[in-house]
């Protein structure tokens, strides 16, 4: 059988070569995209188990869908923390991890252009991460996550019948992962969370590096051309290798916070002087 290829109209959504507009897209929710009160738009995806997971066949338990990919940072940071609380409320809640297109593509691991590729890159992330809940397999068009709104690694708590309860913008922002499963368990009405945004991203600006390493040296190139701050971040935690993965973003932003602080008050007391 041959490989079962797309349109090349979707071409811009399996991007080669990441952009600043992309970095941007990731940072926001367009208005249009669907948020808590709104039902999940419609999906049938095949699991790597041989099941389906479908919008209209959810089961009798809420549902953590969870998109992400074996590039993106956010994911792997993401991916012991939503462990956790798979441990915790994995006999209330079903866990699902959507493969979507790859946030930072390379020579080593490029962007998927045919259904079975995709599924291959699925495997790939979900013994990586070592994940233990159910991995869905978006198709290669990526129908589901562009429906969503095509964040590299967002998270949304649906009831049974489809209604999106929260959405959470990094699946890594644990306390806001946590409160969203809560509210579906107690039956809590749907509402919006303002979600933290700074942390999350320092947190996973510390796997930047292993992430572009495993991808290729083109991708460690593409994020440098189209997040410079970005990358210079990344490459000054690998000075802190002490430190667990995590916490070496958040430290390094803390220590550039401070020197700028430093830099603007001896200009200020330079001035007055």
């Amino acid at each position: 059988m041959a490989p079962t290829r797309t349109r090349p109209a979707d071409n811009d959504y399996r991007f080669d070569v990441l952009r600043t507009r992309h970095v941007l897209d990731d940072l926001r929710y367009r208005p249009t995209d669907p948020g808590p009160g709104d039902l999940v738009p419609p999906f049938d995806l095949p699991t790597l188990d041989g099941g389906r997971f479908r919008h209209d066949d959810l089961g009798p338990r809420p549902v953590l869908l969870v998109v992400g990919s074996q590039t993106c940072p956010v994911t792997r940071s993401a991916a012991p923390r939503l462990d956790a609380l798979h441990a915790t409320y994995g006999d209330r809640v079903r866990f699902v991890l959507v493969q979507t297109r790859e946030a930072h593509p390379g020579e080593h691991l490029p962007q998927p252009r045919t259904d079975e590729e995709k599924t291959a890159h699925a495997v790939a992330m979900r013994d990586d991460l070592r994940v233990t809940y159910e991995v869905a397999v978006d198709d290669v068009d990526g129908t589901l996550h562009r429906a969503l709104g095509p964040k590299p690694n967002s998270a949304y708590v649906l009831r049974p019948d489809g209604t999106i309860v929260a959405r959470v913008h990094w699946a890594n922002d644990t306390a806001g992962v946590r409160a969203a499963l809560d509210d579906a368990l107690d039956g809590r009405p749907p509402r919006h969370r303002r979600g933290r945004m700074l942390l999350p991203l320092m947190t996973a600006v510390g796997h930047l590096p292993d992430v572009v390493h495993r991808a290729g040296p083109r991708a460690e190139r593409d994020v440098w051309r189209a997040a410079a701050p970005l990358a210079l971040l990344a490459r000054a935690t690998r000075l802190l290798g002490a430190l667990a993965t995590d916490r070496r973003g958040p430290v390094v932003a803390a220590g550039l916070a401070v020197v700028v602080a430093a830099t603007v008050v001896a200009v200020v007391i330079g001035a007055a002087g």
